[in-house]
């Protein structure tokens, strides 16, 4: 028997999607999450001193991963949610790393000190990046005929997506008015019924660490 077990910090961060993917795959795992206060003494057990990072037991055997993405990756294979195909799979794996380009861009955002550098920033993030990338995926979405990102249906890359648009709150709805191959796909993903088990029992918290900024309009 396998068992896995997630470390995170008690906030909505980068290990989120991670759940989806657990969600998704109807798969039992456990989480260990921590406050900031308590991350000296689980940065030691980590593999490369940063949260998330996952353990895996197996016949006694451990086995640990660090970075987000490489968990997901890693998780998404061994859950049939990678893609059919190593074309697929390589198409999942760009259309998820655009994501995480905008994540980064949110988490910059967030950390900026200058509120002037941080109002423009939000500015080019709502009104360019976000909407661009947007674009892009709504026309594959739409020409692939799946109402997923790859034309075998739902993949981990999907599951990102969702995860990255609801961190979006109020700015979510304007974004995916011009959208609504990615819109469908995003309630297509919060109806799945595993994942939707999973977000009706999920920690509530407002933690949320990669909110847009307040003083944005």
């Amino acid at each position: 028997m396998v068992q896995y077990k997630l470390y995170y910090f008690n906030a909505r961060g980068r290990a989120e999607f991670i759940r989806f993917i657990f969600a998704a795959a109807g798969q039992e795992y456990e989480e260990i999450g921590f406050e900031i206060e308590q991350w000296p003494e689980y940065k030691a057990k980590s593999p490369l001193g940063q949260a998330p990072f996952l353990e895996v037991v197996e016949n006694g055997q451990t086995f640990q991963l660090g970075q987000s993405l490489t968990i997901a990756r890693y998780l998404a294979r061994k859950f049939d949610l990678a893609g059919k195909s190593a074309e697929e799979q390589a198409k999942a794996e760009m259309y998820a790393d655009q994501v995480f380009d905008l994540l980064n861009e949110m988490v910059k955002v967030h950390f900026e000190k200058d509120i002037t550098r941080k109002i423009e920033a939000a500015n080019k993030l709502f009104t360019e990046s976000i909407p661009n990338s947007l674009k892009v995926f709504d026309n594959k979405i739409a020409k692939n005929g799946s109402g997923y990102l790859v034309a075998s249906g739902l993949t981990w890359a999907d599951l990102f997506l969702a995860d990255f648009l609801d961190r979006l709150r109020e700015k979510k709805d304007i974004l995916l008015s011009n959208a609504p191959a990615v819109k469908s796909l995003y309630e297509k993903v919060l109806d799945h019924p595993k994942v939707s088990k999973w977000i009706a029992k999920r920690p509530k918290t407002e933690k949320y660490l990669y909110q847009k900024p307040q003083n944005f309009d």
